[in-house]
């Protein structure tokens, strides 16, 4: 039985909400899921998909279960990405709301729960007018996810098992927007440990044929 303590009597009571950056790639673009609001606050504006966290749940279970409803998705990487608690950010009521971000590969989402939401893929370079303070989430979760697009192993949740090296840098170019020196590329990752070579010979993607990796470390 949980006692009330009376010291939390006078202490204000705010919403607390959970708000999914979600990512993938498309034809070679980021992509980034959103929907148009049809209710107030921010009524005709676009904006992340979240919802507020159960009496219940962890902010993490919250978080979960709406990348669940919204993508068909479970058990998938999902990172914290920091809390927002500007006073005026939401014109509805005093809510703080904690960001989450993940990078899905666009062949485990389920289209028809992303369409029962009206939901959205809508390239990162050409967002419309958000609510709230959802442009701050989305630049924030954009630079952490670029960062870590290889050290958190995030790339190799959208490649197959076995991947060649073109098909790996053609992949984290698309994510963090810009093409890459391919020398310095291949050195980097002759340095990580986790992606190895194999004695197998991609002879689909060029008429030379190139070497198939694979990724040893532990998934997101």
């Amino acid at each position: 039985m949980t006692v009330k303590s009376s010291a939390y009597i006078k202490i204000p009571k705010f919403h607390v909400a959970v708000d999914c950056i979600i990512f993938t790639v498309i034809d070679g673009a980021l992509k980034i899921l959103l929907v148009k609001r049809d209710f107030e606050p921010e009524k005709g504006k676009w904006s992340l998909i979240g919802g507020f966290v159960g009496e219940k749940e962890s902010v993490d279970h919250a978080a979960r279960r709406v990348l669940r409803e919204l993508t068909g998705i479970d058990n998938s990487f999902i990172r914290q990405l920091g809390t927002f608690g500007d006073i005026n950010r939401d014109p509805g009521a005093r809510v703080i709301s904690v960001a989450y971000f993940a990078l899905l590969n666009i062949a485990d989402i389920d289209n028809e729960a992303v369409k029962s939401h009206k939901a959205v893929w809508t390239d990162v370079n050409n967002l419309p007018e958000l609510g709230f303070d959802h442009p701050r989430m989305i630049d924030r979760g954009l630079t952490v996810m670029r960062k870590k697009i290889l050290t958190d192993s995030l790339a190799f949740n959208l490649l197959p098992d076995l991947f060649t090296m073109t098909q790996l840098q053609t992949l984290v170019e698309s994510v963090i927007g810009k093409t890459l020196d391919k020398r310095n590329f291949r050195k980097r990752i002759a340095d990580n440990p986790e992606i190895i070579a194999t004695d197998l010979i991609d002879k689909e993607s060029s008429k030379r044929g190139a070497r198939l990796y694979r990724y040893a470390g532990q998934p997101c």
